[in-house]
């Protein structure tokens, strides 16, 4: 049975990608800041009938804690098939440069960008012991760069200092990470699985959880062949997905 982490996966898209990947046959290991909150969203799979999935303490803005868990992983299992680094923070909008705090701006790169490189480096020796390793990182439209400059982009008026920012600083370590393990069997991809109803965006997105994740488990699930540092989005094509960094 191939196996998956998933950080912050008590709820929204997380949650349901956990949901979509244990019906496939994964063990899904779901990752919560608390450990409570991550029982509490296991108790709802096992009530589906889904008791291949587990719940697991991981802060990704704590090393220890990311270390502990690492730990408690290793003593189950041998190898890690699938890393989705999902957890992340929006630090709240707006976020204008001259009302937005620098605290605020470290806040949000804690969890969405330092966070998912120590994670991804404390599981790394992990995902190298699998046959076909893959690492999805949950990532936005508005780390894109090049949309960002473009006035005729849908989103072009969401911008702020904090969020935005540390998607693309995500979006840049995917590239390197992909680029360090090119030769091997890894598949290393930048996904945005679009603007999803959850609570982190008060559940103003037009798209579902259900469509949301099921393409982050898509690009989790790449055969062979599929593609890798690759910049993959929902919004722009559900078929191909790519977009500009």
């Amino acid at each position: 049975m191939k196996t998956v982490l998933i950080t912050g996966a008590n709820k929204s898209i997380g949650f349901e990608t956990a949901r979509q990947l244990a019906q496939q046959g994964y063990f899904v290991y779901l990752g919560s800041r608390t450990l409570d909150k991550g029982e509490e969203a296991v108790k709802q799979f096992k009530a589906e009938g889904l008791t291949n999935i587990e719940a697991i303490q991981i802060d990704v803005t704590d090393k220890a804690s990311i270390e502990s868990a690492k730990n408690t992983l290793s003593q189950k299992l041998s190898s890690l098939d699938v890393l989705i680094n999902n957890a992340g923070i929006s630090g709240g909008f707006p976020q204008t440069i001259e009302g937005t705090s620098t605290d605020t701006v470290r806040e949000v790169f804690n969890t969405n960008f330092f966070g998912v490189i120590d994670v991804t480096q404390v599981f790394l020796d992990l995902l190298k012991k699998s046959d076909a390793p893959r690492i999805v990182n949950v990532t936005s439209g508005l780390g894109s760069l090049t949309l960002h400059s473009d006035p005729s982009w849908q989103y072009y008026n969401i911008k702020g200092v904090a969020y935005g920012p540390s998607k693309t600083a995500l979006n840049a370590y995917t590239t390197v990470l992909a680029y360090e393990l090119r030769d091997t069997n890894f598949k290393v991809n930048a996904v945005d699985p679009g603007y999803t109803k959850t609570d982190f965006n008060n559940h103003r997105g037009p798209t579902d959880v259900s469509v949301a994740a099921e393409y982050v488990v898509r690009c989790a699930t790449f055969g062979e062949d599929g593609p890798t540092g690759r910049f993959i989005s929902y919004e722009n094509n559900a078929q191909t997905g790519e977009i500009p960094w």
